[in-house]
């Protein structure tokens, strides 16, 4: 399961997009598109179903009915948001998804967590800029309450990222991380209950 990148994603990838990048007049056409949609999670009570058909039309692809996501949920663009089955997001969690964020199968993601893969330039004189990088989550890993995953990491698979870490890095399979920023301070024993 790997998302088809649109052609924005194509446009900003590995550069600095400076501000007066014609490209992000197209980037804001997005995001206004997508407030109605957000408005409706967030706004309006809806059954299991409407919310994920709501969320398919907000991501650009069907979500898997085996999907649960609690509201308030937040997202910048929604466009670049890939979601596998079986994954169970809670409330208040942000996904900057510019440079995309796949989700695989099985992950847990608690609440206020912030999934972020927008950066900018240290420099003051470009610092309206922004560059990305893409997150992945993989399959059946466990992200904390309130933690956040910073552009360009990858979460191995049956890791778990400790409540209130900032991930920097990518976490190896089976790694426990926690801090900021987060360090791994044990391996899982695929054996323990």
């Amino acid at each position: 399961m790997r998302m088809e990148h649109s052609s924005i994603y194509h446009q900003i990838e590995n550069r600095l997009v400076e501000s007066h990048d014609a490209v992000f007049e197209q980037i804001h056409a997005v995001q206004r598109d997508g407030e109605r949609l957000l408005h409706r999670l967030n706004q309006h009570l809806l059954s299991p179903a409407e919310f994920r058909e709501t969320l398919g039309e907000l991501i650009g692809q069907p979500v898997d009915e085996s999907v649960v996501v609690l509201p308030p949920f937040y997202t910048d663009f929604g466009r670049h948001i890939s979601l596998g089955k079986d994954i169970f997001i809670n409330r208040g969690v942000m996904l900057t998804d510019l440079g995309s964020i796949q989700i695989d199968d099985h992950v847990l993601i608690g609440p206020f967590a912030k999934l972020l893969t927008v950066n900018h330039p240290v420099s003051p004189s470009k610092r309206r800029g922004l560059s990305v990088k893409p997150i992945h989550l993989k399959r059946n890993a466990w992200i904390g309450a309130g933690a956040t995953i910073l552009p360009g990491v990858t979460v191995g698979k049956h890791a778990i990222v400790a409540a209130n870490a900032t991930v920097t890095t990518d976490v190896p399979d089976l790694a426990i991380v926690s801090g900021t920023p987060a360090r791994i301070i044990r391996y899982i024993d695929e054996s323990e209950d």
